[in-house]
């Protein structure tokens, strides 16, 4: 039996996540009443059920103070049944634009601001998100990768990447990231720019590559920056961050950075335990990758 609590801030992607699992087959519940939770548990697990994985959806909607829920799952865990708790989370920049764009009321404050009932949820919620067993931050998923995350998870049953990496490459031009937590500058590289043959191309496009690592700065940098990166990332898992952006950026974010997000993502790749992903925000050719 597989048993998979699903709550989560609202808007955090909760009702999305119960959809993708119940595509791959859970059987799944949402807002049962609290005082109905135990009595479900002992049906599904009940000998000769035929129900063998199960999602149930909980949240601050609840028929009852949120604190009884938590005291309902605790019993049940008491008693020997087992479950799994899914925390469905997003950035308050991103749950208020989500709120914005359904022009929705926040559950937590119906007739007041967003933003003080996104506060007092977060604040209900503290104690159930701190004993999930994974978390995930939707703020810069999209739902194709939740999905693959899920899949892999629940379906596939391969191991939780706690912290999935984001490294991005940008125009200094366009603007910062406003979603980065670090940020590079490598505007100090040779500029294929200023070469006629190599102007119309990208750092994705061999020749660009190929002239940038041709510089032995651009070596030394790629070799520090990974060690870096691969010194930081078990601190930021041990910290309980879930969502890490890895900006990279030059002038225009066309050659520099779009090279220098490629080998970074290539360094990277394979070697943790984490979720990796690449994107190239203004280069004329976008990719995207994930792993």
């Amino acid at each position: 039996m597989r048993f998979v609590v699903v709550t989560g801030m609202s808007g955090g992607g909760k009702a999305t996540a119960i959809k993708i699992l119940e595509d791959e087959g859970f059987y799944c519940v949402d807002n049962l009443p609290v005082r109905l939770i135990d009595k479900f548990m002992e049906l599904v697990y009940k000998p000769g059920s035929n129900v063998d994985k199960v999602v149930l959806g909980l949240d601050v909607r609840a028929d009852k103070p949120f604190v009884y829920v938590e005291e309902v799952l605790a019993a049940l865990r008491s008693q020997g049944y087992s479950y799994e708790i899914l925390f469905m989370d997003a950035s308050d920049e991103t749950l208020i634009r989500r709120y914005k764009e359904t022009r929705r009321a926040h559950p937590c404050a119906p007739q007041g601001r967003v933003e003080d009932g996104i506060r007092k949820e977060r604040e209900i919620l503290r104690q159930i998100k701190s004993k999930a067993d994974y978390v995930f931050d939707t703020s810069s998923l999209l739902v194709r990768e939740l999905r693959e995350e899920l899949i892999r998870i629940f379906v596939d049953d391969e191991q939780y990447n706690s912290l999935i990496v984001s490294v991005m490459s940008f125009g200094f031009k366009n603007g910062i990231p406003q979603d980065a937590d670090l940020v590079f500058d490598v505007r100090f590289l040779p500029n294929p720019f200023y070469i006629e043959d190599l102007k119309p191309l990208t750092g994705n496009d061999r020749p660009v590559r190929d002239y940038l690592l041709s510089f032995p700065q651009t070596g030394q940098f790629r070799t520090m920056l990974a060690e870096m990166i691969r010194f930081l990332l078990p601190y930021y898992v041990e910290e309980g961050k879930n969502q890490l952006v890895i900006a990279i950026g030059c002038t225009g974010g066309q050659h520099r950075s779009v090279t220098m997000a490629n080998c970074l993502y290539e360094d990277l790749k394979g070697q943790g335990s984490y979720g990796l992903k690449l994107y190239h925000r203004d280069a004329k050719k976008k990719t995207r990758q994930d792993l």
